[in-house]
Formats: structure tokens, C-alpha cells, sequence
């Protein structure tokens, strides 16, 4: 995997993040570095460029060793994430329920009410990937999509990736009238489902599908020797530009919310269900990173602390949601405390989510098999 690393994927992944982790948290930054950019989240932007990464990786090992190991391999990483939400799930259950009852905290009491009210169904709906916790929703659907992803990978080798698009987008239409909770009142007709739809995790994963689809179409591409670069018309740029701009000042001008009170039409913006003017928005921005992100990656300084979270990703996103849960159960969902008390709060949890990006690229390097001297010394050995 580490050949196929790109570092500004990664600084982009480790700002991704960084500006979750400020969401996440119960901080005076949490409201102003909610979708800086406009009315997208880091969690968009995060989970396309993980699927980026999948299909760049993933894709290399098809190539050089085959099918069924790209299958092996894409297995393996979803064993390992879902172990990390186990763990992470468990964590939630004991320390943090332990924590929250002795000191009474009604924000880790809400988070897990069902868990409290329902344990034994909490824990085994929770490992089965059905139970789906608040902050704990985005895992569970990166191991569906790891299972999926060589599907669409063999679908895309004999019938081209514009059939696989073209399906993934039918899924994301269907999404927005409602599939999901179809799909699940047809599963509890026939098995009764213990845990409510409303339990079942914030995220509709046959609507964010779409981005992890793209994400590994275009990683995917990025192996082919003579694959060109990605080039757009300069209408569509223009039309980005515009979009992406309307949508930053949009966002900083009213709000989070884009339409104040008004709950339908805001649902148009709907970050669950990938609503389409936030998709619009997301692809305006997305296009305009393709355009000029590469001559600005060679005109910035590196940031190679965005760029360590970044290749540790995983880690790292388990490390912030460790962070925050600690927070919420110690502190509470207190956004309006002092700077004298959240900016060393601040300064400590991004320090810790930077000490595990480097503990674990020190850990995978010490793992890595020593590389063979060179002939002429092997020879003279």
C-alpha cells in the first residue's frame, strides 16, 4: 500500500479530519467550522477520497496479482474496520456509559438511550452493524462498501465503469424516495427487527454509496498507463466556480441551515441523505480541486502534519472519536466555555490524534519487511 501513497490525497484527508474532529467537538469552533466550504461536510469529502484511495490501491493490486486477491485484500480491510468499530462500539458501552451515569451526563445519556434502555439488543445490533450509535455511523458503512467494492470492480472490468455509475446513480435516486426504510419495513416483515429504523444509523448508505462509487471509478482510472488526465471544458469550470462560490457565501452568510426554519426546503441540502444541491455543491467543489489543486499542491508548503492523519486514517479517525466521546462525557455538549478552557482542550485532542498518525506509520514501517541488500553485496556476502 505504500507505493501507492499520494500525499496530497493524504493532506486532504488529514484536513478532512482536522475539520471533524472540530465539528465533532463541543467547542466555540464547532458552528463556524461546521461546512466551511459551503454546504458540504468533511464526511463528504472523507469518504470520496477514501473510495479514491480504494479504487487507486486496490485497483493496483488487480492489476498485478488478480482478482480474487483485490477481493482478498479488500476483505481484509473490512475486517480490520470493523474490528475497530467493535472496539470503538464496546468503548462507547463501557467506559463512556460508565463515565456518563456516574456523573450523570445527559449528552452521553441521549447518544446512547437505546443501548440504556436496551442493552443486550443495543450490543448484539450494534455488532451485527444495525444499531448504528450517533458518531458511530460512518464506520459500519465503510465495511458494506469494502464488501461491495469488488462487485463493482468485476462489473467494471467486463462492462466499463459507465454501467456501474449509471446503477449507482439509480441507487442514490431511489435513496431520496426512501429506500432504505422500505427496504428495512420489507426485512422486519419477515424477521422482527429489535432495533427501530430511527437506530439505524443518521447516514443512508445507498445515497453516500455514490461518492464512494465515484471515488473508486476515479482512483481505479489513475492505474491505466495511458490513462489522460482528468481535463474538464471551460464552461464546466465556470459553472463550478460559480456553484462553489455561491455555495461558500451562501453558508457563511445565513448559516448552516439554507433556508432558516424552513425543514423542506432545507431537505434539499440534506447531508444524510446526500440531497441533491448538496451533491450539486459537493461535485462544484470536487471539480474545481481536480482543476487547480494540483498547481496549488506545487506552489504551497506541505503540511506534513495533515499529511501523517492522512496516511493513518483509520487510526486516527478512531483516535477523534475516542477524543470526543471523553469530551462529551466529561464536559458535556457545552459549546459557549471559556477560550482559557477549550483552547488547551483543542490543542491537546489534535496533539493526540497527530501522536497516533505517527505511532502508527512508526508501527507499519518497524512492521514492513526489511528490503533485500543489493546484488553486488549479496554477491561479496
Amino acid at each position: 500500500m505504500t507505493s501507492a501513497r499520494r500525499w496530497e490525497v493524504d493532506a486532504l484527508r488529514g484536513l478532512m479530519l482536522v475539520l471533524m474532529t472540530l465539528t465533532h467537538l463541543p467547542t466555540r469552533l464547532t458552528s463556524p467550522l461546521g461546512q466551511p466550504f459551503g454546504f458540504v461536510s468533511a464526511a463528504e469529502g472523507f469518504v470520496l477520497l477514501s473510495g479514491f484511495m480504494a479504487g487507486l490501491v486496490y485497483g493496483r493490486t488487480a492489476r498485478a496479482k488478480g482478482l480474487e486477491a483485490m477481493r482478498r485484500a479488500f476483505a481484509r480491510r473490512a475486517l480490520l474496520v470493523y474490528g475497530c468499530h467493535a472496539a470503538t462500539l464496546l468503548f462507547l458501552f463501557t467506559v463512556i456509559a460508565l463515565i456518563g451515569i456516574r456523573v450523570d451526563q445527559p449528552a452521553v445519556k441521549n447518544l446512547m438511550s437505546f443501548y440504556l434502555q436496551h442493552p443486550v439488543d443495543g450490543l448484539l445490533g450494534g455488532l451485527a452493524l444495525i444499531y448504528q450509535p450517533p458518531l458511530l455511523d460512518i464506520l459500519p458503512m465503510y465495511v458494506l462498501f469494502m464488501l461491495a467494492s469488488p462487485w463493482a470492480f468485476y462489473l467494471a472490468l467486463r462492462f466499463g465503469w459507465v454501467p456501474v455509475m449509471a446503477g449507482s446513480i439509480a441507487l442514490w435516486l431511489l435513496a431520496q424516495f426512501g429506500l432504505a426504510e422500505w427496504l428495512y419495513h420489507l426485512a422486519q416483515s419477515r424477521v422482527p427487527l429489535p432495533v427501530p429504523y430511527a437506530e439505524t444509523g443518521a447516514f443512508n448508505a445507498f445515497a453516500w454509496q455514490l461518492l464512494w462509487v465515484l471515488g473508486l471509478w476515479m482512483g481505479a482510472s489513475r492505474n491505466d498507463p495511458a490513462a489522460p488526465p482528468f481535463v474538464f471544458p471551460t464552461g464546466a469550470v465556470a459553472v463550478a466556480l460559480l456553484v462553489g462560490l455561491v455555495g461558500l457565501l451562501w453558508r457563511h452568510w445565513v448559516g448552516q441551515a439554507p433556508f432558516g426554519a424552513d425543514v423542506g426546503r432545507n431537505l434539499l441540502f440534506d447531508k444524510w441523505q446526500l440531497a441533491p444541491l448538496r451533491l450539486l455543491n459537493l461535485l462544484a467543489l470536487m471539480l474545481l480541486v481536480i482543476r487547480f489543486g494540483p498547481t496549488l499542491a506545487h506552489r504551497l508548503p506541505r503540511i506534513r502534519a495533515l499529511e501523517t492523519l492522512g496516511a493513518a486514517s483509520l487510526p486516527v479517525f478512531c483516535a477523534h472519536l475516542v477524543v470526543v466521546l471523553l469530551v462529551l462525557a466529561f464536559f458535556g455538549a457545552e459549546f459557549r466555555r471559556p477560550w482559557i478552557f477549550d483552547a488547551p482542550l483543542l490543542a491537546g485532542c489534535l496533539l493526540s490524534l497527530y501522536a497516533t498518525g505517527c505511532l502508527t506509520l512508526w508501527w507499519e514501517r518497524r512492521s514492513e519487511p526489511a528490503a533485500p541488500p543489493p546484488d553486488s553485496l549479496r554477491g561479496a556476502a
